[in-house]
């Protein structure tokens, strides 16, 4: 399964679920990650803290979800929109047929610089839960409503 993970400046939240999705989903998915209006740059702290997870971080790169609505683009069976619910904070809608879900978690990035480690570590350790969770359901052989409905719960149990 194909899974774009959304959110707006795709530097912090989408990165670390995108590469969690890869390392863990195995043969199983293949994660994607972009934003409705790029950083331009992945955060220096979710670089570090994935490096010292053991991730390799070399190919990771800040990019607009322009890059998957082009013909020649995987086709996504689910997307997920990572935003969290600050005050302003638009989070992008994907159109077309795939699954989607929402699994909001606090910007990390907008912590105080003194405060930032453990609020990405924070972000880190939701969104690991919750792949965790999502790769232990036989995702292969649910319909879309079933799919949907266990992403959901996934989010709101998962914290």
């Amino acid at each position: 399964m194909n899974i774009l993970v959304l959110c707006t400046g795709n530097s912090a939240r989408s990165i670390l679920l995108e590469c969690i999705l890869n390392k863990r989903g195995g043969a199983r998915v293949k994660a994607y990650s972009a934003g409705s209006r790029p950083a331009g740059q992945v955060h220096p702290m979710a670089l570090r803290l994935l490096t010292r997870l053991g991730y390799t971080t070399s190919q990771l790169r800040s990019k607009s979800w322009d890059e998957f609505a082009t013909p020649d683009a995987p086709e996504m069976g689910l997307v997920i929109t990572v935003c969290g619910n600050a005050a302003e904070e638009a989070c992008p809608i994907w159109p077309g047929a795939p699954v989607r879900t929402h699994w909001g978690v606090d910007d990390p990035a907008t912590a105080s610089e003194e405060d930032q480690q453990d609020a990405f570590e924070a972000a880190y350790a939701i969104l690991e839960a919750r792949a965790r969770s999502m790769l232990d359901l036989p995702f292969e052989t649910m319909d879309q409503s079933q799919l949907s409905a266990e992403l959901a719960k996934i989010s709101r149990v998962v914290k």
